[in-house]
């Protein structure tokens, strides 16, 4: 452009690129003003209009991409308050005034999800049949919860599926007190009239409590494998086996200085730096890990125990015996069939329940004992063997 307008008296003013003449005229016609310094409102007002209005449809964006960002990654509200994620904000957006924490939680988050479960809904609605997997947890802070899944293959034959809620179980554990909670999700989301077969873990009281729905229940494939696996590991060669790793592992979980010493003998040896694994209660094939990344990492494990520093402070731990670890690798061989089966059965891509007769059967002739194998791999796979058959 070739001239601007001056505020003051509506004049044009020839403009080459700089503010020399715009100068020149507000000193020659308006030397008040040209003289005059900004005050501290008209600085403010200033540096408001530079901001993008909290209803520009800009802003909008940026708001939704943010509370999705806290969704997605499950982060807290404050995460808008933070130092560094300000000075993110201010080099992707400079002008966009942030949200704040109390407008995500009272507004945008429940909006968000407002809009979300309607769409859900409607795609449910649309479903010839639906199938529903229920299970009850524990937090870390002790607290119950129920989650609930829901599961439909739409008219393109893809399979579709939705976490549609995880409520506090605030009443006992009762058959009839978790029925009452299923059934008030289930209806929530407008599925009783599609008749949902419901999937659960086996223990009795929640197949009770679908029972008492009058749903269909099926029992988790994948949840009688944790079992029946957990009943071979509970052998007492096979848990006392477990409980030397684990004793082995635990020490150099909390030893700085033997977690310190196992990185150099590592790098020495030229092993993966991985970290050693603990098994969980609840899961039958954290043990099976904890195994084959103590295996993995014997050679390191047993240098680390050796070291001076290390036996300064632990004189009586040392690794597995050799007839030890002949059994961890002969437990861990004869595992990977329960291991490969649990990971089909946590397929969420295609459905699984077609497989379940075929995979049974392949595991009870898996669990078959032969011949050549030790005495305590012929236990466990007997053990195991018994407990799914009489599933």
């Amino acid at each position: 452009k070739s001239k601007v307008i001056c505020k003051a008296c509506q004049m044009e003013v020839k403009y080459r690129g700089k503010t020399t003449n715009l100068n020149n005229h507000m000193l020659r016609h308006h030397p008040d003003l040209a003289c005059k310094p900004s005050t501290g409102l008209q600085q403010m007002k200033f540096k408001e209009s530079l901001q993008l209005p909290a209803n520009s449809t800009r802003s909008h964006k940026i708001t939704e991409a943010i509370a999705g960002f806290i969704c997605k990654d499950m982060r807290p509200y404050s995460v808008v308050e933070n130092e560094g994620f300000k000075r993110l904000m201010k080099v992707a957006e400079p002008q966009y005034v942030m949200v704040s924490r109390k407008r995500l939680s009272e507004e945008v988050i429940p909006n968000m999800y407002q809009s979300v479960k309607e769409n859900v809904k409607s795609k449910l609605q649309s479903a010839e049949r639906v199938g529903i997997t229920t299970d009850t947890w524990t937090s870390v802070a002790t607290e119950s919860y129920m989650s609930l899944t829901t599961h439909y293959i739409d008219e393109e034959w893809n399979l579709n599926s939705y976490v549609l809620q995880t409520t506090e179980v605030e009443t006992d554990h009762r058959s009839a007190s978790l029925a009452e909670m299923l059934t008030a999700a289930i209806e929530e989301w407008g599925l009783m009239s599609k008749d949902p077969a419901v999937v659960t873990d086996n223990a009795a009281n929640m197949i009770r409590a679908v029972e008492m729905m009058g749903l269909t229940h099926i029992g988790c494939f994948a949840h009688i494998i944790n079992l029946a696996s957990q009943t071979g590991l509970k052998l007492p060669n096979i848990a006392r086996l477990l409980g030397r790793v684990r004793h082995i592992v635990t020490f150099f979980h909390r030893s700085t200085t033997a977690s310190r010493i196992l990185k150099e003998k590592q790098k020495l040896l030229q092993l993966k730096q991985h970290k050693l694994t603990i098994d969980v209660v609840t899961r039958w094939n954290s043990a099976l890990e904890m195994l084959e990344r103590f295996l993995e990492q014997q050679p390191a494990i047993s240098a680390a125990l050796l070291s001076p520093e290390v036996r300064r402070n632990e004189k009586d731990l040392c690794s597995l015996k050799e007839e030890d670890i002949t059994d961890a690798e002969d437990v861990v061989r004869a595992l990977k069939p329960m291991k490969k089966a649990t990971e089909v059965m946590s397929e969420e891509k295609s459905p699984t329940l077609s497989v379940i007769a075929p995979l049974r059967a392949l595991l009870l002739k898996e669990m078959t004992s032969l011949p050549e194998d030790s005495k305590v791999v012929k236990d466990m796979k007997n053990e195991i063997k018994k407990n799914l058959s009489t599933r």
